[in-house]
């Protein structure tokens, strides 16, 4: 009976180290939140969506890994990549599928990419920070004129057409790439995608 006893008193002690160690997070309840499968086909409306970014940047991606430009140098092609430009008529946040194509083609090996000139500001302002604010070792402090020239310049834009009836609504989308050769200007590889979404009453 004593080692009955014994166990049940550092049982207690055990569970109340457990649960009295630091303060408790009691469950969030309410609400019809959940979780769902981010790569699910989404057809909640027919305007541009997370699956029609996600066949864009997967279907550039595997065509332009395609492309003989990218293969057979001495080195891994150095890319930029230019702001798409939005014709449609609705919001589309363009610089996500561009980071979209940029992450998996930099996770083929295939091709290296240096910064944009939506992110060339901050660049040049950290590399002025490290050798003109005085808080930088000079040996640790990163060189300015170092930074590396582009080979290849990936441009692209997105438009569509939308035709409407009493039942139908009809959206077409095209996504277009391009990459240019920066020093010859000769366009290496271009692809396009079509998308088009019907919605029927």
């Amino acid at each position: 009976m004593r080692r009955v006893a014994k166990l049940l008193v550092v049982t207690s002690l055990l569970a109340g180290c457990a649960t009295g160690s630091g303060p408790t997070s009691p469950p969030l309840v309410g609400g019809n939140v959940q979780y769902g499968d981010a790569k699910a086909v989404e057809t909640v409306t027919n305007t541009f969506g997370s699956t029609d970014l996600q066949m864009i940047a997967e279907s550039m991606t595997r065509s332009m890994l395609q492309s003989p430009a990218l293969h057979g140098g001495k080195r891994r092609p150095l890319v930029t990549v230019n702001e798409v430009k939005n014709k449609t008529s609705e919001y589309i946040d363009t610089r996500a599928i561009t980071d979209s194509i940029l992450t998996q083609m930099t996770k083929s090996g295939v091709v290296r990419f240096v910064v944009d000139t939506a992110d060339m500001q901050d660049q040049t302002e950290e590399l002025a920070r490290q050798n003109q604010s005085g808080l930088y070792k000079k040996s640790t402090s990163k060189k300015m004129g170092r930074m590396e020239g582009a080979d290849y310049r990936l441009v692209g834009s997105i438009s569509s057409i939308t035709k409407r009836t009493q039942d139908i609504h009809d959206v077409y989308y095209k996504f277009s790439l391009r990459l240019t050769e920066i020093e010859s200007g000769v366009v290496e590889w271009a692809d396009e995608k079509e998308i088009r979404k019907t919605t029927t009453r």
